[in-house]
């Protein structure tokens, strides 16, 4: 019905995908009315994208004249992710991840702001836009969705209507959302391109963001296939603390005060006298605010792996420590043969000069008055995460460190093993091995099937 033969432009964006999605057919029968081969009444054609694997340079010559022009934004840079974006990365096991997300969004776009989550399938972002512990207002974006109601949704996001848009990749291209303060992934995607584009949906029209990738410590290898790909360098982070919160909170529970009509504060005049009476002015107004923002319940996490009633322990040493062995001496010699039982994920700082580790959180006030510092050793509560020392491939820890008798080397074991054989990494050992196997180019899809992440 369409007639294409005057046809002067053709322009395709997100041209990786169009030629490779399923959607290449499609394209090829549209465009196949306008082109004759090595004719010079083609029309000018211009392919865009922000990411182009060598094979979209061979297909595209089907559409471009011999002496077609090349422009390269990026050129030799090494990074090819968004300049105006912070990359950071929570290491987090599946199991704390929503409560995670939720304390994040808090500290990082706040009750206003806007949120893009990304998810790796259909189900799993169904099931994070209804958690309870996102307390801003979420709406899907993914492939089950049709299309009129994905327009609603976005148009929605845009507005303001919600605050959170938990999606799949079907939103990591192609939209027109200027001000996205914070993107969120779920864990390390399968192949760069995709993290490039998802952290692209911040950090736009001259504004800065943040993208963060949430990972579990058997993904550490896949988060540094996307650095060394992307040309980028993740900040590792821990979680939000508890002091995070509140402040983020108390921040937007002052704004929703602003918002209030005077004419309904009247109403509550003789109510709030009477609070000040009973509680004093600065009580009352701090217990109104801890309601309003809803951070009356607050719970301690790892820094380490954002597990809930963990606090993290920093012990600085004066000088470079050759096992973690030299430590544990230390701990029993202060606190006794006890409180190691306490101690998990013992970890080295950047540079050896020290280590870090959890404890249970209603432990730590025990732990602090009866240790003592001294000229070689100092103890104190990470307010945030430490630089660690990177673990070597195939090292299997300092396990067998030596110098320690079979109490130290079995405390150790324990310390360390309590929570790595609670995290269940058997169970998932195969889930996103094949990150380096991105098939990209080969696969044919039907149509149908173009949307169907």
């Amino acid at each position: 019905k369409l007639n294409l033969s005057d046809l002067k432009h053709v322009v395709l964006d997100e041209v990786d995908q169009m030629l490779d999605m399923g959607f290449a057919e499609q394209v090829e029968e549209i465009l196949s009315l306008s082109y004759k081969k090595d004719s010079d009444t083609n029309p000018q054609t211009l392919l865009f994208s922000a990411t182009c694997p060598p094979w979209v340079y061979e297909v595209a010559k089907k559409y471009m004249r011999p002496g077609c022009k090349h422009v390269d934004l990026i050129g030799k840079k090494t990074q090819r992710a968004a300049t105006t974006v912070e990359h950071l990365a929570i290491a987090c096991h599946w199991s704390q991840r929503a409560a995670v997300i939720g304390d994040v969004i808090q500290v990082y776009s706040g009750s206003h702001g806007r949120t893009i989550i990304f998810c790796e399938t259909k189900k799993e972002a169904n099931e994070l836009s209804v958690n309870a512990s996102i307390k801003q207002s979420s709406q899907t974006l993914h492939g089950d969705i049709p299309q009129k109601q994905r327009e609603i949704t976005l148009k929605g996001f845009r507005n303001g209507a919600f605050e959170v848009l938990v999606a799949t990749n079907v939103a990591a291209r192609g939209l027109d959302i200027p001000e996205v303060d914070l993107v969120v992934q779920s864990s390390p995607p399968k192949d760069v391109e995709s993290y490039i584009h998802r952290s692209g949906r911040t950090g736009r029209a001259g504004r800065t963001g943040v993208c963060i990738c949430f990972y579990q410590r058997k993904e550490e290898e896949q988060l540094r296939y996307v650095e060394n790909k992307a040309g980028i360098t993740f900040r590792r982070v821990g979680v939000p603390t508890a002091n995070d919160i509140i402040k983020a909170s108390s921040k937007d529970a002052v704004r929703f005060l602003d918002s209030v009509p005077v004419t309904a504060i009247e109403y509550f005049k003789e109510s709030a006298e009477k609070l000040i009476e009973e509680k004093g002015a600065v009580e009352a107004l701090a217990a109104a605010l801890a309601h309003i923002s809803g951070a009356t319940s607050l719970e301690q996490r790892s820094l380490l792996n954002s597990d809930a009633g963990y606090t993290t322990i920093q012990m600085s040493c004066s000088q470079e420590m050759h096992n973690l062995g030299y430590a544990w001496r230390t701990i029993k010699e202060q606190l006794g043969d006890e409180f190691e039982n306490h101690i998990h994920r013992m970890t080295f700082l950047k540079g050896k000069n020290g280590v870090c580790f959890d404890v249970p959180s209603d432990k730590v006030k025990e732990m602090m008055s009866n240790w003592q510092d001294g000229r070689r050793w100092q103890l104190t509560v990470a307010t945030e995460l430490p630089e660690l020392e990177e673990k070597q491939l195939g090292n299997r820890g300092d396990r067998s460190f030596g110098g320690g008798n079979r109490g130290e080397r079995r405390g150790f074991r324990g310390g360390r093993g309590g929570n790595f054989r609670g995290n269940g990494n058997n169970r998932f050992r195969n889930s996103g091995g094949d990150f380096n196997n991105s098939n990209r180019g080969g696969h044919k899809r039907s149509f149908s099937q173009a949307f169907d992440y």
